[in-house]
């Protein structure tokens, strides 16, 4: 691809609103801008403006204006791209966008690709990889958990943590690959006991980052919650509830959802996405069978496992032992699974039935129960409450480090490895050339995270990603 020529793109999202913004960026921006804009102020030129002001006119295709506009320049190196940065902002009328967008085109603009205007601050050092990537997170942030971590990454948290390291693992590489160079005469210039230290803080920092991606995805792609049990027990009156709306439909009659409905709720700034699934029950119905085969394979995907049951219906031990049966059979099936036992309908039950059923379920090991009415509203708050116990939010609220990307998770994993390697290499007293071998892949990938070493390949596929105009 070119990089050296003029692009142009809409900035904003496109149709029709109260303003859009047409971005351009290259050398020619600023010219193409000023030979198309007549200001209000007489005998004005952009050419000749300073960078990071703003100035109002009319865009002019000959003699035909085509809109006011208010119109921004970015002179380089001080602009979003390293380049000549222009910013058209104009009256949000699809027609004037395109007319603004095709009179730059026929001027000797070129339409930009996906992420390009990110793309070129990266090749020209404003952003470095990983600071690129976050944009797109943090324009796909819906959550504020989401926009945190993004934001954090922008700033440059996450690359200047590994960079730091990089560095450091640097230093001692290249004193390892000095002492090659006087192998025969039997010196270290690297002291291998503060190199034995940085390996052991690497890997701490390594593992730390490698262990918060676990949190990082769920927040970045929001929390499945399956909620399961018998037909009929109110699983879509709780969705209803959690959602502050009619999203499901209720029935007195046993098997109404006979499919997945699935739905996304913020509590406090964490994403879950609720889905509520086909009661389990044997049954003849083709069609409800489907539901209900669907049911165990959101189980499978879900992180969070709701299993609800109407707590009016308990009125002897036999029921009672039949839904401890149900409830271990899933507990033994996916034992990793955080599940929460609730029964519904509890202001129907006496408080010795509620003490009664409380003993029984808090027995049920590595599970916890709770008890509401989803109907009338009650305890829905404290189920909330317990959701978010079963995020790990403390790196968040610490503002540490957090990785969302698997492209990082995946780097960091081949350089843990490498550096596992060199913690061996000095344990064993491994000879110099081999544990630089090992410290040279370390520094590889760790370079991939930042961008100092790239392919187009792997370039084209993260700003593929991108919106047009970013």
């Amino acid at each position: 691809m070119i990089y050296n020529d003029t692009i142009v793109a809409l900035a904003t999202a496109s149709g029709a609103g109260a303003v859009a913004i047409i971005r351009l960026s290259g050398k020619e921006a600023i010219a193409l801008a000023s030979a198309n804009f007549k200001s209000v102020t007489r005998n004005k030129k952009l050419i000749d403006q300073c960078t990071h002001t703003i100035h109002l006119g009319h865009i002019v295709d000959g003699n035909r204006v085509i809109d006011q506009v208010l119109v921004s320049i970015f002179k380089n190196p001080n602009s979003y791209t390293g380049e000549d940065v222009v910013e058209v902002s104009c009256h949000g009328s699809v027609y004037i966008q395109q007319e603004i967008i095709q009179l730059f085109l026929r001027k000797g603009c070129r339409m930009a690709n996906a992420g390009e205007f990110t793309l070129r601050a990266f090749l020209n050092g404003k952003l470095d990889l990983s600071q690129a990537e976050a944009v797109a997170d943090l324009i796909a942030s819906d959550n504020e958990a989401s926009h945190q971590i993004a934001m954090q990454q922008m700033r440059g948290g996450f690359s200047s943590e590994i960079a730091k390291l990089r560095e450091e693992l640097l230093n001692f590489a290249s004193l390892i690959e000095l002492e090659l160079d006087f192998a025969e005469e039997d010196v270290e210039f690297a002291d291998r006991t503060q190199f034995k230290d940085l390996v052991e803080r690497i890997s701490f920092v390594l593992k730390r980052l490698i262990d918060s991606f676990a949190v990082g995805n769920v927040i970045k792609n929001g929390i499945p919650v399956a909620i399961v049990g018998e037909p009929n027990v109110g699983k879509s009156t709780l969705l209803n509830a959690l959602l502050n709306e009619e999203r499901a439909i209720v029935s007195d009659i046993a098997g109404t959802t006979r499919d997945t409905i699935e739905d996304e709720l913020v509590i406090s700034g964490i994403g879950f996405r609720f889905i509520d699934t086909a009661g389990i029950r044997d049954t003849k119905d083709v069609v409800e069978s489907i539901g209900i085969k669907k049911t165990f394979e959101k189980i499978e995907q879900a992180q969070v496992v709701i299993y609800l049951f109407d707590a009016s219906t308990i009125s002897n031990n036999k029921t009672e032992e039949r839904i401890v049966v149900e409830i271990e059979k899933i507990k033994n099936k996916y034992p990793l699974k955080p599940l929460l036992i609730i029964a519904n309908k509890s202001d129907k039950l006496t408080e010795t039935e509620k003490q009664r059923l409380k003993v029984s379920l808090d027995a049920v090991e590595g599970a916890t129960y709770l008890s509401i009415s989803a109907k009338k509203g009650g305890g829905v708050d404290d189920l909330k409450n317990q959701l978010l116990n079963f995020v790990n939010t403390g790196a968040l609220k610490n503002n540490e480090t957090i990785v969302t990307n698997t492209r990082h998770y995946d780097s960091l994993l081949k350089a843990f490895e490498e550096i596992q390697k060199v913690k061996y290499g000095l344990e064993t007293g491994l000879s110099g050339d081999l544990m630089a071998i090992d410290i040279r892949q370390a520094l590889y990938h760790f370079g991939e995270i930042t961008g100092e070493i790239t392919s187009d390949d792997l370039l084209g596929n993260i700003f593929a990603n991108f919106c047009i105009g970013k």
